[in-house]
């Protein structure tokens, strides 16, 4: 079993490695993602820097690549480690996915804040609690119009609805990554939390003169 684990992780880490926003503004704007608004590679940064076309497809790049890392994670499990809980595997491939687009070792383990390729992750391992999400999310967005608010209370209400959503079995290793997940993808919003704490984080579609300060 451990083989197999390890290549489920080396094989997904590198799969959510894949710095799809960075790539993506280089390509088709020769620009340098990280040198404009937050810095960060996700969708959000790149809309600003290339317009909502860009943006979106930053966005599914991130998502896909979160959901081929689960599904070929489940397939190495079940070639390599046939006597392992299929679920337990795709999580360990959802943990490993989701630390490579936080930490990819192309930009210098510096990456983005996982949300997309959270989501992408968990609609492979539990499609209806991820869509559950994404719906808060949106609902958030919406209302409030900070993506950061949204991105945080969406992962923070992944874990109950996979409680309440997911059936059959439910490894303990299963439950734990869905809360390091939401509790990372937290984490990596300390600086918006600070912003929404203090009243001058961004709305989404907003201008801003501290794009560097920009989530």
């Amino acid at each position: 079993m451990l083989p197999a684990s390890l290549l489920v992780i080396a094989v997904a880490y590198l799969l959510g490695s894949i710095p799809v926003g960075y790539l993506l503004v280089r390509i088709f704007l020769q620009q340098d993602v990280r040198s404009v608004g937050s810095g960060n590679i996700g969708a959000t940064n790149v809309l600003r820097s290339g317009g909502k076309g860009l943006g979106a497809a930053t966005f599914l790049g991130d998502m896909l690549k979160g959901c081929a890392a689960v599904w070929v994670g489940g397939l190495i499990g079940m070639a390599l480690a046939p006597d392992a809980s299929l679920r337990n595997m795709q999580a360990l491939a959802a943990l490993s996915a989701v630390l490579g687009h936080m930490f990819p070792v192309w930009l210098g383990f510096k990456g983005g804040k996982g949300v997309a390729t959270g989501f992408g992750v968990f609609l492979v391992a539990a499609p209806w609690a991820a869509l559950a999400a994404i719906g808060v999310f949106t609902l958030v967005l919406l209302v409030t119009r900070y993506v950061s608010l949204a991105s945080i209370l969406g992962a923070a209400s992944f874990p109950p609805f996979a409680w309440l959503l997911v059936r059959g079995e439910r490894p303990a290793f299963y439950i734990a990554v869905q809360f390091a997940v939401a509790l990372l993808i937290i984490a990596k919003h300390h600086q918006n939390i600070r912003r929404l704490l203090a009243g001058t984080e961004s709305r989404f579609g907003a201008p801003s003169s501290r794009d560097r300060t920009k989530a």
